[in-house]
């Protein structure tokens, strides 16, 4: 008649997902070795318990059993017999009822985690003692991501494509499925800002999935970068022109054109700043930073000795 896997776990045939784990969780904790330790009965019944619940915790597995009993089960069905992607090799258990035991509670040591001993007795609740055996969730899986300055003062929708691992409908297989996440990229967003999908890492039956975080970054401009709220840009101005006066001509990020008169000298250090011509405000749009103008001063490569005397007579008189 072969191994009645339902007698094991003291179940009905039509116990449904919710009595098999039940029923397992409850006997795995009472046969388990280190509840009984050199007990080799209760060891043996460790391990059927964990081949059982191996069995009818699979649909696939449990709908050969079911039909063709413990034989078929491990002997295979022959090809045609079922419908179209049944199982149809022969099954046969790993033997391994500590990793049965611990991939349905989870932990490295997930006996530890899931008894206690109160006066030689077993104490214990469902999910585990005081909040013990509940899911962990994996670490945060992060990302950065990768903005314009364009992208940042307008704002604008990126599409981010991932690849996760999802649980499949039986609850115990998974697969490899791509997702589009979006983001709304607001106005001002500062570098180093978290933009969080909570629980879109990846599946599995004893964890609950890791949050994807994107983390904005700058990239780099031909003609800005920014502190803060503040934009800065690099003139370069000719030493003739820092001595005399000029005006910086300076494309914006919306693709006007600033005439910024520069009427004082430019020394080492000299800075200009144009009001409300930075970065919009994160919290608030209609506002924004200023614009602060640096200077690399072009000093000539050779004089002649003609502007030699030039340059000291207006300078040295």
């Amino acid at each position: 008649m072969g191994v009645d896997y339902y007698n094991i776990l003291q179940l009905t045939r039509s116990a449904d997902d919710a009595d098999i784990k039940k029923n397992y969780r409850k006997l795995a904790l009472k046969f388990h070795p280190d509840k009984n330790p050199g007990d080799q009965v209760t060891a043996d019944k460790f391990k059927q318990c964990a081949e059982a619940y191996d069995v009818l915790a699979d649909p696939r597995k449990r709908a050969v059993y079911d039909q063709f009993g413990e034989e078929g089960l491990k002997n295979g069905v022959p090809s045609g017999s079922m419908e179209t992607g049944a199982w149809t090799q022969g099954y046969t258990f790993h033997g391994n009822a500590e990793k049965v035991f611990r991939d349905f509670f989870g932990g490295s040591n997930p006996f530890q985690e899931f008894y206690d001993r109160v006066d030689g007795d077993l104490s214990m609740s469902f999910g585990g003692l005081a909040g013990r055996g509940r899911k962990k969730q994996d670490p945060p899986i992060e990302r950065d991501l990768f903005l314009s300055l364009e992208e940042v003062f307008h704002g604008c929708t990126k599409k981010m494509k991932i690849s996760r691992r999802v649980m499949n409908e039986d609850g115990h297989t998974s697969s490899i499925r791509d997702k589009i996440l979006t983001i709304t990229v607001k106005k001002g967003w500062k570098p180093n800002t978290r933009i969080t999908f909570p629980e879109e890492g990846d599946q599995g039956p004893n964890n609950v999935p890791a949050d994807i975080v994107f983390i904005v970054k700058d990239k780099q401009h031909a003609r800005f970068s920014r502190e803060g709220n503040n934009l800065v840009h690099t003139a370069k101005v000719p030493l003739g022109k820092a001595l005399t006066g000029c005006t910086v001509d300076i494309l914006t990020l919306d693709d006007r054109t600033l005439h910024i008169p520069i009427n004082d000298i430019i020394k080492p250090g000299y800075k200009k700043m144009v009001p409300k011509e930075g970065m919009p405000l994160s919290n608030d749009s209609t506002q924004k930073g200023d614009l602060i103008i640096e200077f690399d001063i072009e000093f000539p490569a050779t004089l002649t000795p003609e502007k030699k005397e030039l340059v000291k007579s207006a300078l040295l008189n």
